[in-house]
C-alpha cells in the first residue's frame, strides 16, 4: 500500500485529496506548512508527497530541497500560480509533477498513479527478499513471511496484512476506523471489534514480540519499538 503525505496550509484541501486518496486505495498523512513536512519525512517514509508552493514558516519549494537532502521521495507541486519559471524552478529541484489551482481531485489521483508508475523500480533492481527485523522479531515483505526467534509464524492472510500494513505506518497511531477502512477495505461493513479479534490473534502468534503493538486507549493501536 502506497503511502503519501499531503502538505497544505488549507485544510480542506488536505481533506479533499486525503479522501481521494483513501478512497483509491493509499495511505494518508497530513501537514499544514513545509516545517512540519520535513519533520514527518525524517519522521516516516512516504512514497509520494503533495506539496503546496504557499505556505506559512516554510514554503513547498523550501520544503523540498530540505526532504531531497535526506530521502528521495518523488513529490507533485500544488500552486495556485501556473508561470512557466515557477514550473521550470520545481523541476530544477527535482519535483516530478506540477498541479495548478484550481484542480480536479480526480486529477491529482491520476498525476500520482503515473508518478509512481514512472518510479517504480524494474524487476532488475529490486531485493530479492527485503526483510525488516526487529529483535528477534523477522517480516519478510515479498515473501510474506513472518519469523519469530527463527521460526515461522503461522498467521492468517488479514493477520500478515494487519500486521504489514502497522509495520509500514511504524510509529503513527492508526484508529481502528483507519485500519478498518486500509486493510479490510474501503466497503467494509465491520466494526471495532474485528480489529481487537485480529489485534489479539495476532499479538498470540509473535509471542514475546506482541509487546511491539502498543494499545491506544479509546482510539486503536501503534506499532512502535
Amino acid at each position: 500500500m502506497y503511502k503519501i503525505l499531503i502538505v497544505d496550509d488549507e485544510q480542506k484541501i488536505r481533506e479533499v485529496l486525503a479522501e481521494y486518496a483513501d478512497f483509491e486505495g493509499f495511505c494518508s498523512d497530513q501537514a499544514q506548512d513545509g516545517m512540519e513536512a520535513v519533520l514527518k519525512c525524517k519522521q516516516n517514509d512516504y512514497d509520494i508527497i503533495l506539496m503546496d508552493v504557499m505556505m506559512p514558516k516554510l514554503d513547498g519549494f523550501s520544503a523540498v530541497k530540505e526532504i531531497k537532502k535526506i530521502k528521495d521521495i518523488p513529490v507533485i507541486m500544488l500552486s495556485a500560480r501556473g508561470e512557466e519559471y515557477d514550473k521550470l524552478f520545481g523541476f530544477e529541484i527535482g519535483v516530478d509533477d506540477y498541479v495548478v489551482k484550481p484542480f480536479s481531485p480526480k486529477e491529482v489521483m491520476a498525476r500520482i498513479n503515473a508518478v509512481l508508475k514512472r518510479n517504480a523500480p524494474s524487476s532488475a533492481n529490486k531485493n530479492t527478499n527485503p526483510s525488516i527485523k526487529y529483535d528477534g522479531l523477522e517480516i519478510d515483505m515479498l515473501g510474506r513471511n513472518v519469523y519469530v526467534d527463527g521460526q515461522k509464524a503461522e498467521l492468517t492472510p488479514k493477520e500478515y496484512e494487519l500486521l504489514f500494513y502497522m509495520v509500514n505506518n511504524k510509529g503513527i497511531a492508526l484508529s481502528r476506523e483507519k485500519l478498518l477502512s486500509d486493510v479490510w477495505g474501503y466497503d467494509f461493513y465491520g466494526d471495532d471489534r474485528t480489529v481487537d479479534t485480529h489485534i489479539k490473534m495476532l499479538r498470540s502468534n509473535l509471542k514475546d514480540y506482541r509487546r511491539f503493538i502498543v494499545t491506544l486507549r479509546g482510539m486503536g493501536y501503534k506499532f512502535e519499538v
